[in-house]
C-alpha cells in the first residue's frame, strides 16, 4: 500500500502547524513500516492558473492512497475518489465578508471536494458539526482524528515564573485572534506581550493606546517558534474561533501555563489543563491573567495537566488513526 501526503506549497519559511502534524505522524507512519511519500504541490495556492495546475499535477502523483493534508482541498479534482481522503482543519474561509466569495470559496473547498472524496477527516468534532451544517455527507465517513505537534522539537523545559512582569505570548493576529480585545484586557497589567505574526495598523495602534509593552515577531521557523515559548511565562490562546487550537498543545509540551477560550475546540484540547476564559469578554480575560499571575499553585497545577493532556495527541496515536483509516480504503478498493 502506497501512502501519498499532499501538501501545499508553503508561501515562506513561516510556521507551518498542518505540516508539522503531519511530518509527526508520517514518521511514526514509516518507522512502522509504511510506504509513506510527500507531495508539495510546485505553486503557491494563489490565483486560477497555479491552482489548475496544482489539480493536474496531483492527478500524474496519485498512488494507492491519496491524502490531502489540508488547505488546497480543491485539488482532489481528478484523483480516484475511491482512494481519496480530504483533511480538513477548519472551515474559516466560510466567514470571509463577501457573500460571492463565500459562495465561491464553499463550493472549490468544501462542496466539490467533498463530492470528490472517499473520506474527510477533520481535527475537532467543532470541524465536524460545521462541515455537515454546510454541505450534505455522509456522517459516518466523516472521522474525528486530531492533530499532533512535533514532540522532538517542543520540548518541556521548566522557567522561573516572572512574576514582576510575566512574557505573554500571543501566536497569530487574524482576527479570529482576538489581539485586540487582548490588548485592552492587559491595560495596566505589568508584562511584556509577545506577538507572533503580522500586526497591521489598527492592532499597532490599540497596543500603543493601551499602554502594552509588546515585542512583534513574523515570518520565523519552526526552531524560532520553539523558543518563543520557552522564553514565555504564560500562553494566551483566547481566539475566538479555530479549528483545532495548536499553541495549547504546544505551549503545554513546553511546560508552560495556558490561558484559553472556554469554546469548542478549544475546550476538546485542552480537557481540564488549561485556564478558560470568555474570550468574548475582556474582563474573563484580564481575570484570567491575573489568577494566573498571583496563584502559582494554579500555574504548577496547569503544568501537570498539561503534561497529561498532551499524551492523548502522542504522533503514534495519531498515525494509527490514519493508518487504520487508509486500511479500510485498502480493503474497499
Amino acid at each position: 500500500m502506497k501512502i501519498n501526503h499532499f501538501q501545499r506549497k508553503p508561501v515562506s519559511a513561516r510556521y507551518f502547524s498542518i505540516e508539522n502534524s503531519f511530518d509527526a505522524a508520517r514518521q511514526e507512519m514509516i518507522s512502522a513500516g509504511y510506504d509513506v511519500k510527500v507531495s508539495i504541490c510546485k505553486y503557491i495556492s494563489q490565483g486560477l492558473l497555479p491552482r489548475i495546475y496544482n489539480t493536474f499535477e496531483a492527478a500524474f502523483r496519485q498512488t494507492d492512497i491519496n491524502h490531502i493534508t489540508g488547505d488546497v482541498h480543491y485539488i482532489n479534482l481528478f484523483l480516484n475518489k475511491s482512494k481519496s481522503i480530504l483533511t480538513i482543519h477548519d472551515c474559516v474561509f466560510l466567514k470571509h465578508p463577501s457573500p460571492l466569495a463565500r459562495s465561491v470559496l464553499k463550493y472549490f473547498w468544501l462542496t466539490l471536494p467533498a463530492m470528490r472524496s472517499a473520506y474527510i477527516t477533520c481535527i475537532s468534532e467543532a470541524t465536524k458539526n460545521e462541515i455537515l451544517s454546510n454541505i450534505k455527507y455522509p456522517e459516518d465517513r466523516i472521522k474525528v482524528i486530531p492533530t499532533v505537534v512535533k514532540e522532538d522539537l517542543f520540548k518541556f523545559s521548566t522557567k522561573e515564573f516572572n512574576i514582576l512582569e510575566p512574557v505573554i505570548l500571543h501566536i497569530g493576529t487574524t482576527p479570529n485572534k482576538n489581539i485586540e480585545r487582548v490588548a485592552a484586557a492587559l491595560k495596566g497589567i505589568p508584562c511584556t506581550l509577545q506577538i507572533i505574526g503580522p500586526l497591521d495598523e489598527k492592532q499597532k495602534q490599540c497596543l500603543t493606546f493601551n499602554g502594552i509593552h509588546y515585542i512583534n515577531e513574523k515570518g520565523i521557523t519552526n526552531e524560532r517558534i520553539a523558543v518563543k515559548y520557552k522564553e514565555a511565562d504564560i500562553v494566551l490562546f483566547a481566539s475566538t474561533y479555530e479549528g483545532f487550537g495548536m499553541p495549547i498543545l504546544e505551549g503545554q509540551l513546553t511546560g508552560r501555563p495556558v490561558i484559553t477560550s472556554n469554546i469548542s475546540p478549544m475546550n476538546e484540547v485542552a480537557g481540564d489543563s488549561a485556564l478558560f476564559v470568555d474570550p468574548f469578554d475582556i474582563t474573563s480575560i484580564r481575570k484570567g491573567v491575573l489568577d494566573l499571575i498571583s496563584n502559582p499553585g494554579l500555574r504548577a497545577d496547569l503544568i501537570e495537566k498539561g503534561k497529561a493532556n498532551t499524551a492523548r495527541f502522542s504522533a503514534k496515536k495519531i498515525a494509527g488513526m490514519y493508518i487504520d483509516l487508509y486500511k479500510t480504503i485498502s480493503e474497499k478498493s
